[in-house]
């Protein structure tokens, strides 16, 4: 299991979102074919065929625990990662 699949599982558990490093987390939305574009403190992915477009902000080296929630829900709700 790669480090990829194991951040995965750990955002889908949701037992531990403030502790997903945030360029962790930056590499699993690329990973998953997201599309990133940086505006100041904003990092921004976005993906054909996924409506919303994923904000984050680095919480020191660790993203914001409420940002990792909102990406957890977009992974559910499109089924990403399934084929990882």
């Amino acid at each position: 299991m790669g480090r990829h699949d194991k951040l995965l599982l750990q955002i889908l558990r949701g037992l531990s979102d403030a502790n997903v490093g945030f360029e962790e987390l930056c590499g699993l939305l690329k990973y998953l074919g997201f599309t990133m574009r940086v505006r100041g403190s904003h990092h921004l992915f976005s993906m054909d065929g996924v409506a919303e477009q994923i904000n984050l902000q680095r919480d020191g080296a660790q993203a914001k625990p409420y940002q990792v929630r909102q990406v957890r829900v977009v992974i559910v709700k499109y089924k990403l990662g399934k084929d990882t």
